[in-house]
């Protein structure tokens, strides 16, 4: 279940990454970007704290965020 789980994430960000966010103005205020964050929180993590992880760096994703190099832990 949780390898599904995962193939179905790492997909949406494929989809996302390869389909959606071409069309609009780059914008991300960390490095690795957000989907390149999240893909690897995934391989790193697994689906569930991946995920978690993903969500939380998304979170701080505003104009009142941080910025910079932020690596997946």
């Amino acid at each position: 279940m949780s390898k599904l789980f995962r193939h179905v994430l790492l997909g949406l960000l494929w989809v996302y990454r390869h389909l959606i966010s071409p069309l609009t103005p780059p914008s991300c205020r960390y490095t690795p970007t957000c989907s390149a964050y999240a893909v690897q929180a995934i391989e790193k993590h697994g689906p569930w704290r991946g995920g978690r992880l993903a969500l939380r760096r998304i979170s701080r994703c505003h104009p009142w965020g941080g910025h910079g190099y932020d690596p997946v832990p």
